[in-house]
């Protein structure tokens, strides 16, 4: 049973862990502004991961079902090209949404620790 958001607003239980991890929030929204992916080195360079620790993040994602990694060769070099699945798009949005919710609360909270006018509280 799902807790009740009115009793608990700041259980954040959209804030799914496969995503929350430092690296996986970098490969996924690398690859979520990337509709055709990307290129495994590209991906490795855009989030400074070693090969080691970008194979083990994808291999979550892809287990996950959230990622496709595509094999094949780009003239006579092995190439993966690394893509966001449709779901693993919707479920990071779900998160992006949920992320967002903690902000809000977050800025509210401190704002009203600092003296500020407090808005509202509103949840999703």
């Amino acid at each position: 049973m799902m807790p009740d958001v009115k009793r608990a607003p700041y259980a954040y239980d959209g804030l799914d862990r496969i995503f929350h991890e430092k690296a996986r929030l970098g490969i996924t929204t690398s690859l979520a502004g990337h509709r055709d992916g990307l290129g495994f080195s590209e991906l490795k360079s855009l989030c400074g991961l070693t090969d080691g620790n970008l194979s083990r993040h994808l291999a979550a994602l892809e287990e996950a079902g959230f990622v496709a990694l595509n094999k094949g060769y780009e003239g006579k070099r092995p190439h993966t090209r690394c893509c966001l699945t449709e779901e693993g798009r919707a479920r990071f949005a779900d998160y992006l949404a949920a992320l967002e919710q903690v902000l809000r609360q977050a800025t509210r909270a401190s704002a009203a620790r600092d003296g500020a006018p407090v808005l509202s509280e509103r949840t999703s």
